[in-house]
This record gives structure tokens, C-alpha cells and sequence, in this order.
């Protein structure tokens, strides 16, 4: 089982402790969130992507991917009337590609659920068409750099713009490329699908679509911490053999977010390791 940790967890403290601390709790990976490396996610390069990866390496863990990928600077959108603005937005997911692929990430999460959500007066298949467009430029950047990017469903408490895994699932076809793909996230999917998530999880699995997972309970809380049964997600996970990252990635930090992140790994490898 690779297991990350979506490192904003134990944000703020240093890279090295909050390495230190996952490998400790038993995690395999950090999920890098950008606002937490830099006040401007734009001034990530190389250079910081091999220190990353570097101190990740130090404490036995990797970089597994990246998500919440457009929280700073603020006020960017995919989706804006204004072209100046988009393209800004674009120029800086670009640059988050090669960062990623600079850290050793397999995988960028796209879900950033203000900076694809329609204007004022504008409407959710406009937004969702400038959406898609934008995904489209980018996933040769992502193709050539190695990495896999995901379009992310979110919640209709979130975003009116791609709820569900079936309608990201319809998107990524349209594009067509091998770079772009979607995930499920256990809260969201708890929120947006009709059918329970595990199904979905499995028929999108089987169709290629779904290139990750993160993991947490309906109540936005770490899994095990709420009401949401894990076990019929990690099974069809491990019937699948299913080869991805999966990432606890946790809104509502109980009792902390130590105490969440060590409470999450060890319901998550104690259902595992249960699991034939």
C-alpha cells in the first residue's frame, strides 16, 4: 500500500518535521500542497523541487503528487473573462508541472474548486467549456514533463463545475490525452454520487479513468474519524491491484493535525492489513 500524507496536515512546521513526523506515523509519501513551500507558488523551481525531494529522500519517503494547486497567489481563475488572467494561471500550472515532475511526483490533483467556479452572470457550461479548454493546453506540458494530471470532482457545496467522477470521467475523454485523467476523493464522492462510492470507484478504476485516491470521511474529518466506511473502498482498491498513491487528505483536523494524520494511517493500514 502507498500511503501519503497530504502535507498541509502538519503545516506549519518545517519540510524536514513534517517528513520526520509522517515517516514516523508510517507514511510512504507527502502530498505537496505549493502555498505551503511558498508565499508565491511561482517562485517554485528546480532548485526547490530537488530540496524537497532531498528531504523527503532523507526521512525514507517520496513526493507523491500535488494538489490545492491554485490557493496562492490569490484571485487566479481558469475560467475569468479575462484572457490576461487565465493565461497568468496557466503560466503558473505549467510551472507546477515541472515542479512536480522536478520532485518526483507522479501526479498533479486539479481541484481548486474558486478558481473554476463561474463569475458573476456567467454560467456553469461556459465555465466548465473554459475549464476543459484550459485542461487541454495543459496536458501536453504534463505528457512531456512525465506526470499525470488530475481533474479532481468536487462537491456541490464547492463548485457547480464538475461534480461527479462520471462527469470529470466525460471531460478527460474529450480531451484525449494520456496525460489527463481524474481521482476520487472519498468526501467529495460521499457528497456528489448517487451510488455508493466504492462502486464508482471501481467502474471508473476498470475504465482507466481514476489515476489516484484520497482518502478522508464524509464529515471532512480523516478517515475512521466519522461515519464513512473505508473498507469497501480500500477492497475494491486492492482488487484492482490497484498500483497509485492513495492520500489522507483530511479538512477538520480532530483532536490536531498530528493527532489526525497518526489516527488516519493507522485506520487506514488496519483495515489493509485486514483485507484478502
Amino acid at each position: 500500500m502507498k500511503l501519503a500524507l497530504c502535507n498541509e496536515v502538519l503545516h506549519p512546521l518545517p519540510l524536514a518535521t513534517q517528513c520526520d513526523t509522517a515517516a514516523r506515523m508510517g507514511y510512504t509519501a507527502l502530498e505537496l500542497a505549493p502555498f505551503t513551500l511558498a508565499a508565491d507558488p511561482g517562485t517554485l523551481d528546480a532548485t526547490a523541487a530537488r530540496r524537497a525531494r532531498a528531504c523527503a529522500a532523507d526521512h525514507g519517503l517520496r513526493i507523491s503528487s500535488l494538489h490545492w494547486l491554485l490557493v496562492k497567489p490569490e484571485g487566479l481563475s481558469l475560467v475569468s473573462d479575462d484572457a490576461a488572467l487565465r493565461q497568468r494561471t496557466l503560466d503558473l500550472l505549467r510551472r507546477l508541472i515541472d515542479f512536480a515532475a522536478a520532485c518526483g511526483a507522479q501526479v498533479l490533483v486539479h481541484g481548486s474548486p474558486k478558481q473554476r467556479s463561474p463569475a458573476a452572470g456567467q454560467s456553469v457550461a461556459d465555465a466548465t467549456a473554459r475549464l476543459e479548454a484550459a485542461l487541454a493546453e495543459l496536458a501536453p506540458h504534463a505528457q512531456a514533463a512525465g506526470v499525470t494530471y488530475c481533474l479532481e470532482p468536487l462537491g456541490p457545496f464547492e463548485t457547480a463545475v464538475i461534480n461527479t467522477v462520471a462527469e470529470a470521467a466525460a471531460l478527460v475523454d474529450r480531451v484525449g490525452s494520456p496525460a489527463l485523467r481524474t481521482m476520487l476523493d472519498v468526501s467529495a464522492a460521499s457528497h456528489s454520487e448517487r451510488e455508493p462510492v466504492h462502486e464508482v470507484l471501481r467502474r471508473f478504476l476498470a475504465s482507466g479513468h481514476i489515476a489516484h485516491v484520497q482518502l478522508n470521511d464524509r464529515n471532512r474529518r480523516g478517515p475512521g474519524q466519522g461515519d464513512t466506511d473505508q473498507r469497501p473502498v480500500l477492497q475494491v482498491l486492492k482488487d484492482a491491484g490497484y498500483t497509485g498513491w492513495m492520500a489522507v487528505e483530511p479538512f477538520d483536523y480532530v483532536p490536531d493535525g498530528p493527532g489526525c494524520a497518526r489516527a488516519s494511517a493507522r485506520h487506514v493500514r488496519d483495515i489493509w492489513n485486514t483485507l484478502k
